[in-house]
């Protein structure tokens, strides 16, 4: 696998970058708004190395003595899956929960890939290109993301025929070219490649096509959106110096994709999986984000229990304030909550068709679903705990400046803490709960995936017990009962987004962009 020095160099490649309101950034191992991330994406691939992660990162030794990066390894049962869950989420917990995609991420993609094209039964020769492409990515650790199809939103007006959605304009003996643009997709400045697998339900066949393609390939250009604003200096701004992933469109002008990178075209996906619980390639992605939105969860609720000794709230001593023991309760319900979920999706795995081990989703909907709607209260909690030394508080070039050192050490030093010591940790809270980056992050959980809604829907759909509890609980009467069957609630429309399948006046309803597939 690549070290973080190889990984560094690899984006020197002549990409093409626009972050919007900044420019064409020529070089983002250099830049100062991309540069920071690239660090911590070298460090991810240097960790594998460092003995401290090793017993996270690794596998045990074979019989070789031979080590591998856990989160490229093929999942089999619910022991693999949670292994590769813990190498994830330790990961994570190291930016906050901020950083939602790694190289661990790509792994997912590429073997969801290979579950995909196995399960929809395609020719042999696209099972083995995506077998070989998986291959390649758990060897070198290429750091890839899924790009769902989703629309740009000009889109929505348009005939289908006349989207910029990706589409394929010709084929050579060599590959096919492509032409149009896809978003929204996450940290692709700083990627290898990008999995594009939209369209796959469109009635232009054209449209209808999976595959990989360079980030620095000819004629592909990453617009990414707006970084995050943040303070330049990093005393005042920990995370969001640093974590900023940078979503983004990529524009495709005549991209050459090779045979060996298209992995399904002109095929038909079926409207629901072969399986009532389970979604092909989204299925693993769903759970390393819910994994991420665990370890945000935890750095809220680690931030919390500092914040009450720091400040002297008493809630770790034996005067401890109730009003103050009942918050963080709260805080710790909410983290175990979504916990509980994720344990339960690993320890109850999905046998895919192809015989992989995906996590239950039916399991990690609720705590999809409970994140969603206790985020905001986590963070005021937070809020309330930190109060105004969370709103006030001095920079480090504040307190090294000796017209205010000695007024702000009396202001803010005592019980056991610098005025330094405590500025930094209240830094960190208002950069976790108050900033630009927390923002962003909140805005993209709400939406991601679909939202509440599509969270609900998916447990509608997927929920296999109807049946099997209204008859359970009849069976107890002395009185003969018709048998129930309750298998159209599954298909029953429930609310949900207007815009996610707006139809051109006068053209034909078109499928395949409901907003529910990750980026």
């Amino acid at each position: 696998m690549h070290t973080g020095a190889e990984y560094r160099e690899s984006l020197r490649d002549g990409r093409q970058v626009w972050i919007l309101g900044e420019g064409p950034i020529e070089d983002v191992t250099t830049h100062p708004l991309t540069a920071p991330l690239v660090d911590f994406y070298a460090g991810w691939y240097d960790w594998h190395r460092d003995p401290a992660w090793q017993e996270v990162l690794l596998t045990p030794p074979d019989a070789t003595g031979e080590r591998r990066p856990v989160v490229f390894e093929i999942p089999r049962s619910a022991e693999d899956l949670r292994r590769i869950g813990r190498a994830v989420y330790h990961v994570e917990f190291q930016s906050a929960g901020n950083v939602t995609h790694t190289p661990a991420y790509g792994g997912v993609i590429a073997l969801g890939i290979v579950d995909a094209v196995k399960t929809l039964g395609l020719a042999r020769d696209r099972v083995a290109a995506a077998e070989a492409y998986r291959d390649l990515v758990a060897r070198e650790g290429r750091f890839i993301t899924f790009a769902a199809g989703v629309l740009p939103p000009g889109d929505r007006f348009r005939a289908p025929e006349d989207r910029q959605v990706v589409h394929v304009v010709r084929e050579t003996d060599g590959g096919i070219i492509v032409r149009g643009m896809v978003g929204n997709h996450t940290a692709t400045p700083f990627l290898h490649d990008v999995f594009v697998g939209g369209g796959t339900r469109s009635q232009v066949l054209d449209q209808r096509v999976w595959f990989s393609v360079p980030v620095n390939a000819p004629g592909v250009r990453v617009v990414a959106r707006k970084a995050s604003v943040r303070h330049p200096n990093r005393f005042l701004s920990p995370l969001s110096s640093r974590f900023d992933e940078l979503d983004a469109q990529l524009w495709f002008d005549d991209v050459f994709i090779p045979w060996e990178r298209v992995f399904a075209y002109r095929e038909e996906v079926p409207e629901r999986p072969p399986m009532p619980t389970w979604e092909m390639i989204a299925t693993w992605l769903y759970w390393q984000q819910q994994l991420a939105w665990l370890a945000h969860a935890d750095f809220t609720l680690g931030l919390a229990l500092a914040v009450a000794d720091t400040l002297g709230l008493g809630a770790l001593g034996p005067g401890a304030a109730p009003e103050v023991v009942e918050q963080l309760v709260d805080l710790i319900i909410d983290v175990e909550t979504v916990r509980s979920c994720v344990t339960a999706a690993e320890l109850d795995p999905i046998i895919t068709p192809a015989g992989y081990a995906a996590p239950n989703i039916l399991h990690l909907a609720p705590g999809k679903i409970y994140h969603l709607q206790h985020r905001q209260r986590m963070t005021d909690i937070l809020r309330n705990l930190a109060g105004q030394a969370g709103v006030l508080c001095p920079a480090d070039t504040d307190l090294a400046d000796p017209r205010m050192a000695e007024g702000l050490e009396l202001a803010f030093g005592g019980g056991g803490y610098t005025a330094l010591q405590r500025a930094a940790l209240m830094q960190l809270v208002s950069d976790h709960i108050a900033s630009a980056l927390d923002g962003r992050e909140a805005a993209f959980e709400l939406h991601c995936n679909g939202g509440v809604m599509g969270w609900r829907n998916r447990i509608q759909r997927w929920f296999a017990r109807y049946n099997e509890l209204a008859n359970g609980v009849l069976s107890v009467l002395d009185v003969e009962m018709p048998t129930i069957n309750l298998e159209h609630l599954r298909e029953i429309p429930m609310l949900r987004r207007t815009w996610a399948n707006v139809i051109h006046p006068g053209s034909p309803a078109v499928g395949g962009q409901t907003g529910r597939t990750p980026s």
